[in-house]
């Protein structure tokens, strides 16, 4: 018995072989899922650390020792933080630092006496040498060169202490002054470097210093008297710390760590975002996990489907056979062996290839994929090839139970008789599909439970469903062909609609089309996605963080940097403060057209610029270096204060306390050298005695507005200005200067404020004058505002909370050094391209990488079954129309109906299915994560664009057609 079926699988060898390839298929689609799942867990880990910041690779240890009063760790320090944070797999580097004063020329802020561990390795020497012995120092490039030091030269420095008895802090000295020694000038080559951990020895800014610490020795700090000292023990994670096969682990460690400091030192502060990390990376996966089975469901389902398909077709294809043994009255399981032994024999050889094909395929698409991370064989996945290819074999003989059980007669019969009974299988997809379709609209697209079938099932209805409709309408179309004498489509039509199995061939052709567009819509979405989310969320090609800066400074520098506004903006991110506050965007807005990348179906961004400046200001510039006021007082007790600014920054100048008549009162601020510009003017009281009172004040401009406690009017000589103020409640007339809108216009996404606090004293009324999808950088609940108008408002000359430049795709090659050299640092250097790299290495870009897989994988299971459809008709179809043309069928007709029968099927099945799979993803679609983790709140886009998938639908119907065109030339050339 073995040897007869053996015989007929090699008499139908070309038969066998193509069922085995749709078995290797079917087993390689079950095993490739899971298979890639695992490659993409690796490159998932592998990007997020790729991609981390700073305080997501190190682990930190702090202490701080009050050196008056020996209060701390003390001199034990690095023996306790070292025994604590020991980890595996890190390099650990001591520092400790204490506050002073001598260098420079401010008691605004201390200098930073800093030993680091290894710090020479990491700075670059560009005078002198490196550090020695006790007393050596290294200084920044700059604060050398603006205190004109070089090495050899000695500086005295002595322990800083905070004075905030004058209500502003001060630092002064205390302690013994220690005479050191320049060793050398340093520049700090890469400041974000991992080496330097989480000190932020590079930031500066106005009020917190020039952003180059004092480097000394380990023997310089204990020898200089200290009023307080920082300690730190930085851990590295060098390279493999964090591979995904430690994470776990890791995460142990640093759970047993904080048990362990907790326990051992309260003292002792442990810094880490390592579990932050570890967290992305865990939400990355899951969303990976998420978006995989959505498609590799429908293949899995579609492979049984075509095993179903194929092999019932082959079986009918041999009904004669078939009879001829029930006819004989063989034994039940010799018919059984007989009917199905030559399907399964295939079927099984296909499934062991594929376990083995599957993986090997899933290795190289990830070896592709995920250079160098990937592409390691990992055969876990193997563990799900018994099932699938258990289910092959009972698909294959569920096919043939029919066979199986007809008797002699109806095996004879070479048409099927119309069924009676109502499509069972069908309906029990449809109430499947119904059930997981209403799971994920109920729980607003949750991919969990039977909602994570949905696409599946929806997307398999969808085609039975459209194949019962259709096929009817071809065979109608055919019956009229054939009453007009179209004799070739008639026939051609004919052959669709009345062959056994054509409806489910049809059906299973849609279904694969169908799977392979919708992961068509679902990577073309993702990538439009990804695309739009990394330009709105940058809001520019390149944005450069600024170190600490006020908004007035940071204006004047880019003004200077790119005096024809082409390629540079300034940008500051606000707040409007109150119990609900939203985000705010000020911009520099003469630039915005320029740099900005503006959301879609916003209004103009020309058009918006000019609603967001109505009106142009023109500040009181000063000349310089002297402030002079001619002020007339008619009273005494009254204080007048100006702020202004320049490139070289901001100031407040105290012009003094006013006497009664006329005065001029005078003040040289710094930054007024090269002149400057008045931004406001304050006039507050003295004493405890309302005052109450008029000024008039020359040399200082005309065009000013002023506070409710003030009432301001012109006069020839000057501006008069009267005013009534209560000193015990701290009250101020302010005068900014004329042209501020009032309120001030803001664009808008979601819902305008109504005022802006924090700002000025007074909260700022606002108007939205405009609506936007979404602002830049900020997304669709947030505000736009002239960053021109919000620096004169301002009530002072601290730094904005995020201050930045935005550059567009032209700025030139040495932009930042162009910046740099009109007073602004950088902390942070992103961009349009830095964010879509970013995403581009999350779960869910990752993960689609299966959907091209499965559309290719899809589309082979489709032009499998259909050349083995073909091979089994072919037979039948050559007698037929041999037969026709012996009664006087014309070649023509004959050659069209053998020509164009399997191309307008599956050109017709493929445009049906694309179509299926367009409704799928109206249906399913929005429901998958494809944003990436933590997406912030941007309008994007939810549908593949039309080109994208008429370029897929071809590619798609590519090989059906060759397939399809080669089947009709052999079957012609039969006929001829």
């Amino acid at each position: 018995m073995m040897t007869l079926v053996l015989a007929m699988v090699w008499h139908r060898r070309g038969q066998a072989v193509t069922l085995a390839l749709l078995a290797l298929l079917a087993v390689a689609a079950a095993v490739a899922a899971p298979a890639y799942l695992v490659a993409a867990d690796r490159a998932v880990a592998a990007g997020q650390i790729a991609t981390a910041s700073t305080g997501e690779l190190t682990l930190t240890v702090r202490a701080t020792q009050d050196n008056q009063t020996r209060e701390g760790p003390g001199d034990d320090f690095a023996d306790l933080g070292g025994t604590l944070i020991a980890l595996p797999g890190f390099t650990y580097y001591y520092s400790a630092e204490t506050p002073t004063v001598g260098l420079e020329r401010t008691d605004r802020y201390p200098s930073r006496l800093v030993f680091r561990q290894d710090v020479c390795a990491h700075v670059r020497i560009v005078a002198g040498r490196c550090l020695f012995g006790e007393g050596d120092v290294l200084l920044g490039e700059e604060t050398a060169k603006r205190y004109g030091l070089a090495p050899g030269d000695d500086v005295t420095l002595s322990a800083a202490t905070m004075d905030t008895s004058g209500g502003t802090p001060r630092f002064t000295a205390a302690g013994r002054p220690k005479t050191l020694i320049v060793a050398g000038v340093y520049r700090a080559v890469r400041p974000a470097e991992t080496y330097w951990g989480r000190q932020g020895y590079f930031v500066g800014g106005p009020e917190i210093g020039s952003g180059e610490p004092v480097f000394t020795t380990a023997m310089t700090l204990p020898a200089t008297d200290r009023t307080t000292t920082s300690m730190a023990i930085d851990g590295i994670a060098a390279p493999g710390t964090l591979d995904i096969g430690r994470l776990d682990a890791l995460r142990a460690e640093l759970n047993q760590l904080d048990r362990a400091a907790a326990d051992l030192d309260q003292t002792l502060q442990i810094e880490t975002d390592i579990p932050r990390l570890l967290d992305r990376i865990d939400e990355g996966r899951a969303a990976a996990h998420l978006l995989v089975p959505v498609l590799a469901v429908p293949l899995v389902l579609l492979a049984c489907f075509s095993i179903h398909l194929t092999v019932g077709y082959g079986t009918q294809g041999r009904q004669s056979e078939l009879a001829v043994v029930a006819l004989r009255g063989a034994r039940w399981w010799s018919r059984w062996w007989l009917a199905t032994g030559e399907s399964l024999i295939a079927v099984l050889a296909g499934a062991l290839l594929g376990c083995l094909a599957g993986q090997l395929l899933t290795n190289a698409v990830t070896a592709v994929r995920f250079p160098g991370v990937g592409q390691t064989a990992d055969w876990s996945s193997l563990r799900y090839a018994p099932v699938a290819a258990l289910i092959a074999l009972l698909a294959a003989v569920a096919a043939q139970r029919r066979q199986l059980t007809r008797q002699v007669a109806g095996l004879l019969r070479r048409t099927t008789a119309p069924a009676g009974r109502a499509p069972f299988g069908e309906a029990v997809l449809l109430v499947l599909a119904l059930l997981a379709g209403g799971q994920l609209f109920l729980t607003h697209g949750s991919l969990t439970g039977i909602g994570l079938f949905a696409p599946a099932f929806v997307l398999l209805v969808l085609a039975l469903l459209v194949s019962r409709a259709l096929l009817p309408l071809l065979g109608r179309a055919a019956a009229r062909a054939l009453h007009r004498g179209r004799l070739g489509p008639a026939l051609a039509g004919l052959q669709l609609t009345r062959r056994p199995g054509a409806a489910r061939l049809f059906a299973l052709l849609v279904a694969a089309a169908a799977v392979a567009g919708y992961a068509a819509c679902a990577v073309d979405t993702a990538v439009r996605g990804r695309d739009t989310q990394a330009r709105l969320s940058a809001g520019a090609e390149r944005v450069l963080t600024v170190e600490p800066v006020s908004g007035r400074q940071l204006l004047a520098a880019v003004r200077a940097a790119d005096p024809e506004r082409r390629w540079a903006m300034a940008a500051a991110q606000i707040s409007s403060g109150g119990e609900h506050p939203v985000p705010g965007l000020a911009v520099d807005t003469e630039r915005l057209a320029r740099v900005a990348i503006w959301p879609a179906g916003a209004p103009s961004v020309t058009e918006v610029a000019n609603r967001l400046r109505p009106e142009r200001v023109t500040p009181t510039e000063v000349a310089g270096p002297a402030l002079a006021a001619d002020v007339t007082s008619s009273v005494g007790r009254l204080r007048l204060t100006a702020t202004v600014s320049s490139a070289a920054g901001e100031a407040v100048a105290d012009l003094g306390e006013l006497r009664q008549g006329r005065s001029t009162y005078r003040n040289q601020p710094d930054v007024c050298r090269a002149g400057c510009r008045i931004n406001s003017l304050e006039i507050s009281a003295t004493g405890r005695d309302r005052v109450a009172g008029r000024l008039v004040l020359r040399g200082l401009g005309n065009q000013w507005l002023v506070s409710e406690r003030g009432k301001l009017s012109e006069a020839p000589e000057g501006i008069t200005l009267d005013v009534d103020l209560a000193p015990e409640y701290a009250e101020t007339v302010r005068l900014r200067p004329a042209g501020v809108p009032d309120p001030l216009p803001v664009a808008y996404a979601g819902e305008a404020p109504a005022a802006i606090t924090g700002l000025a004293d007074e909260p700022v009324p606002v108007a939205g004058v405009v609506a936007l999808p979404a602002v830049p950088s900020l997304g669709r609940d947030a505000f736009l505002v002239d960053l021109g108008y919000v620096g004169l408002l301002g009530s002072g000359t601290g730094s904005v909370p995020r201050a930045q430049v935005w550059l567009s795709a032209a700025a030139p090659a040495d932009a930042i050094e162009r910046l740099t050299a009109e007073g602004l640092t950088f902390a942070d250097d992103t961009g349009a391209a830095a964010i879509r790299a970013r995403l581009d290495r999350q779960g869910p870009a990752l993960s689609l990488g299966f959907y091209l897989l499965a559309a290719g994988l899809a589309t082979l299971l489709g032009v499998g079954a259909l050349v083995l459809t073909v091979t089994v008709d072919r037979g039948r179809r050559t007698e037929d129309l041999v037969a026709l043309r012996a009664q006087g069928l014309r070649r023509g007709p004959a050659g069209q109906a053998t020509f164009w029968t399997y191309p307008v099927l599956v050109t017709a099945a493929v445009v049906t299915g694309v179509l299926v799979a367009l409704v799928g993803w109206w249906v399913t679609g929005w429901a998958l994560p494809l944003a990436g983790v933590h997406p912030p709140d941007l309008p994007l886009p939810g549908s593949p664009r039309a080109g994208v998938l008429l370029w897929w639908t071809a590619a798609i119907l590519l090989p059906y057609l060759l397939a399809a065109v080669l089947g009709g030339r052999d079957l012609r050339r039969r006929i001829g």
